[in-house]
This record gives C-alpha cells, structure tokens and sequence, in this order.
C-alpha cells in the first residue's frame, strides 16, 4: 500500500511534493487550484517542470488531483454546470500537465429533479471530459456519504453511470472509508467489506480501483453525514484495520485527508501504517489457521 496525505499547494504547486516528502509520503494527493473558487490558478512552465522533477527525486510512486469542491456536474442548472465542466476541464489539463495518475471528484447532487435527469446532466460531461484522459492520467468517481441529492452513495448509482459510458477504459473509482461507512456499508466487518467488494467487482470491476481515501467518521454507520474526523478519533476507529488490510486494496495510494488534532498529518501517517501493519498481521493469522 502506498501511504499519502491531501497537501496544500500554497507557494507553488511543486511545493505539495516538497511537503508530502517531509512527511514521508510515497503518495499524494493536491487541489491544482483553490477548492472554493471557480477561477483556475496558472502554473508556470517551471513550476510544472520542478513537480515532475521533484516527484522523481522524492519517489512519489502516485500523484492525485482532487477537483474542486464546487464541481456539481448533475445540477439542473445550466451556468453551474458550465463552470463545474470548465473546473473539470482545467483539473485534468492540470493533471496531465504535471504528469498525475488521477482527477477525484464527486460527481454532485441531482438537486431535488431526481436520479435520471441527474444521470442525464452528468454522463454527456463525463464523455466530453474523458477525453482529456490517457493512459497514465484516469477520471475517477469518488463515493459519496448520501445526504440529500448526492450521486454515487450506492454500487448501483456509480455503476449506472459506468453503464452509460460503456464502461470506459479510463474511468476509475475512488473509495472513500468514512463515505462507505455513512452510507452504510460497515468497513469494519469483514463480511460485510467482502460482499460489498464483491458486488463491486460484480457490477464495475476491482481493476477500476485507483485510490482510497482513508478517513474516519464522526457520526454513525449509515447517517449519510459526510463528517470526516481524524484516524482513531471517530465511530470507525481501529475498525480501519479490516478496511486497510482488504486483499482489494493492497498496492493502492491511501490518501488521508483529516489532519490530526495537531494540524499536521504526522501522527495520523503514523497511525496509519500501524493500522496496515496489525490489519495484515490479522489476516495472515486467519489464513495459517
């Protein structure tokens, strides 16, 4: 597994490696412009350059760019879906530029007009942006928690839109932990984990896999409440093992995103590490039994 924290670009976007280096990173994960402004940021050709250089330097093995959090590509309407595919378009052309592995973005909220006129906005879109794609540098479907209109809180949902699309080769997933949780797949139970990765399998593929989003929850299995809280420290907690340590996951940047009670993320990549190391240990008990 590759282990990897969301860091901040600020002062140039080759500094995210500088910073995912000082951690001890092997993965990363950046916004390419600000998360909460839809006007996209310039990089200069020798900031572009210095992050390939640096990512080589710092053997960063995986580069993903989160989109912007305004990006609603299902919404009814007709201007902010305009800008969320500009966003888009920008995160890829971005992404590409600096030679990422992946774009994570949610797919949005239908608003209130339901699933299929959701489905109906955002499929055309993904069509049109997938081409911007190649095979180093997929779009990826983030799960999301499930509160009020949200697309992709079910298998069902994010293989509907993988159905329409033919299932395009550079189509990806991201699995976010405490988004499954909330949604109410519980991750702690091996079971449980089993058969949802099954009917992923079944439905989309485990070869769609690209990244996984490693957060505990504040709130509830099954709440649909997208409350991220730090490793440990939530209604998850060492229940993480079993999710980490999921022969489906093995090779995958694991990307935090919940600093911990510090502010930094260096309890929280040690933290999870040991998780990985005990939830492997666990299984590899299981197997000599």
């Amino acid at each position: 597994m590759l282990y990897g924290a969301h860091v901040s670009s600020a002062g140039g976007i080759s500094n995210a490696i500088d910073r995912a280096e000082e951690l001890g990173c092997n993965a990363v994960q950046v916004f390419t412009q600000s998360p909460r402004m839809w006007r996209p940021t310039a990089h200069s050709p020798e900031e572009v350059e210095r992050f390939r250089a640096r990512r080589d330097e710092a053997g960063i093995e995986a580069v993903v760019c989160h989109a912007l959090y305004l990006v609603n590509l299902a919404g009814p309407d007709s201007e902010l879906h305009a800008k969320s595919v500009s966003a888009m378009r920008a995160t890829l052309e971005t992404a590409a530029g600096i030679g990422a592995e992946a774009v994570v973005f949610h797919v949005g909220s239908h608003l209130g007009a339901g699933l299929e006129e959701g489905l109906g906005l955002v499929v055309p879109a993904l069509r049109e942006l997938l081409e911007l794609t190649d095979d180093r540098l997929w779009l990826v479907l983030e799960n999301a928690a499930g509160a009020g209109g949200t697309i992709g809180r079910s298998t069902d949902e994010l293989a509907a839109i993988f159905d329409r699309l033919d299932g395009h080769p550079r189509l990806g997933v991201c699995l976010d932990s405490c988004h499954w949780w909330v949604s109410g797949v519980d991750v702690t139970d091996p079971a449980v984990l089993d058969a949802a990765l099954v009917d992923l399998d079944d439905r989309i593929g485990l070869d769609r896999l690209r990244c996984l989003h490693v957060n505990d929850s504040e709130v509830g299995l099954g709440s649909n409440r997208d409350r991220h809280a730090s490793l440990g420290l939530g209604t998850i907690g060492d229940g993480l093992v079993t999710f980490l340590a999921h022969p489906a996951f093995q090779g995958l940047p694991a990307i935090l995103e919940t600093p911990g009670p510090d502010g930094t993320y260096v309890g929280e990549l040690r933290l999870l590490r040991e998780l990985h190391r005990k939830g492997r240990r666990r299984q590899a008990r299981r197997r000599a039994r």
